[in-house]
């Protein structure tokens, strides 16, 4: 008969791995997905590096897990603004003006999410978690549209635009951990998107 766990085997198992992940989200905001190796997070989680593969086959099956995790919450933040109350110009410059804060106010996480060299498995997740971002700047920019807070255009390009422009610009900022970079930086960022959108620049 095989062998199966009991309720509290499990919960143990899922506690276990949940502090696992957080603590290699914490290792790779601060030294980046190549520096942040199993020894390295075995180490912040206070565990032998052999117990981390009871968790995760390998250290690309864990990066992978860091960045879905990561990346939702980012997403699922900026999305609730720019999904939210008011109209489409107002929500599009909210929603940058969130994304760049966040990224700011976690610089090197943001980088690890946004641009730092990772394993190719992080990569195609960066991917998708770009088209998400792409698909909910798209979807404000039609509602403007529709509107006529926004001039006639291709959405998908000016959603495509918005998306590689806002790493673009928070790159440099990021990898540098430029703590000078602030508002001036975030007010120049979102301007440039409601110009890029076609709209008023804001009061």
């Amino acid at each position: 008969m095989a062998y199966r766990k009991t309720p509290a085997e499990i919960r143990r198992l899922e506690a276990a791995r949940e502090h696992l992940v957080a603590c290699a989200t914490s290792v790779v905001a601060e030294v980046g997905w190549a520096q942040a190796s199993v020894t390295a997070v075995a180490d912040a989680a206070g565990i032998a590096a052999g117990s981390v593969y009871q968790h995760f086959p390998s250290k690309a099956a864990l990066a992978v897990e860091v960045f879905r995790r990561a990346a939702a919450r980012e997403v699922t933040v900026v999305g609730e603004v720019l999904q939210g109350d008011g109209d489409p110009v107002l929500r599009l410059r909210r929603g940058v003006d969130v994304f760049a804060r966040r990224a700011l106010e976690n610089r090197g996480l943001a980088h690890a999410l946004l641009v730092a060299p990772a394993d190719p498995k992080v990569g195609a997740e960066r991917i998708d978690y770009r088209r998400r971002y792409h698909t909910l700047f798209a979807e404000v920019v039609h509602e403007g549209m529709a509107a006529g807070l926004l001039p006639k255009q291709n959405g998908g390009i000016t959603a495509a635009a918005l998306t590689g422009a806002i790493g673009e610009v928070l790159a440099d900022p990021l990898a540098a951990h430029d703590e000078s970079a602030g508002g001036e930086l975030i007010a120049e960022l979102t301007a440039m998107a409601l110009r890029c959108a076609g709209a008023p620049p804001a009061p």
